[in-house]
C-alpha cells in the first residue's frame, strides 16, 4: 500500500518566517489520521522543520539535524549541508524516504536524500503531496497581496486542502522572527 501524507509550506515576509502543515495521513484510499503533527521546533525554538514522507524517517532526520545544529552552534546552512552529505553517503540514511523543509529567521531550505539543499528564489517553498498546490497559491498571494506570511500560509494551505485529496484542513502553524 502507498502511504501519502503532508503538505508543508513556508513563507517569509516582513522579517517573519511562517511554516505550516496539514495533519492528514492516508494509507491507500483511506485517511488513517487527521491530526498528525509534522512540524517541530529545534535549537532553542530558533529553527522550524517540517517533514514529508515516512514519519519515522522524517523524525529520524530531524534528530540528526538537531545534532548537527548543536555541533555547528545553530549555523543552519552548515548543519543542513552536513546532514545532506551524510544522508546521501550513508548506506542506512540513503534508505530514508522523507524530505525536510527547514527555516530560521534568515534561511529557508529544502533537503532531500539526493543531497539537495535548495534555497528558493522567492521566499516561498513547499513539499509533500499538496506542496505544488500550496506553493502556487502562496506565490500568487505573496506577489499580489499585502497579506502577512501567516495569513498567506493559512490561506494557501486552505486552498491546497480543497484541491489535494491527501491534504486536510487541520493545520499546525509556527513562526520565527
Amino acid at each position: 500500500m502507498s502511504l501519502h501524507s503532508t503538505t508543508i509550506l513556508a513563507v517569509r515576509r516582513d522579517n517573519t518566517t511562517v511554516i505550516g502543515g496539514d495533519g492528514q495521513v492516508t494509507l491507500g484510499h483511506s485517511v488513517i489520521k487527521h491530526g498528525a503533527k509534522k512540524i517541530r521546533k529545534l535549537y532553542n525554538d530558533r529553527v522550524l522543520v517540517g517533514f514529508a514522507g515516512s514519519a519515522a524517517d522524517g523524525l529520524a532526520l530531524m534528530e540528526r539535524l538537531e545534532a548537527k545544529l548543536e555541533e555547528f552552534r545553530g549555523n543552519l546552512v552548515r548543519a543542513c549541508v552536513e546532514l545532506a552529505k551524510e544522508w546521501r553517503m550513508d548506506k542506512y540514511l540513503r534508505r530514508l524516504e522523507a524530505m525536510l523543509l527547514v527555516v530560521d529567521k534568515d534561511n529557508m531550505l529544502l533537503l532531500s536524500g539526493n543531497g539537495d539543499v535548495i534555497e528558493p528564489d522567492e521566499p516561498v517553498i513547499a513539499i509533500g503531496s499538496g506542496g505544488d498546490f500550496a506553493r502556487s497559491a502562496a506565490l500568487a498571494l505573496y506577489r499580489h497581496t499585502n497579506m502577512s506570511a501567516e495569513e498567506i500560509v493559512k490561506e494557501a494551505l486552505k486552498i491546497a486542502s480543497e484541491i489535494c485529496i491527501y491534504t486536510n484542513s487541520n493545520f499546525v502553524i509556527e513562526k520565527v522572527s
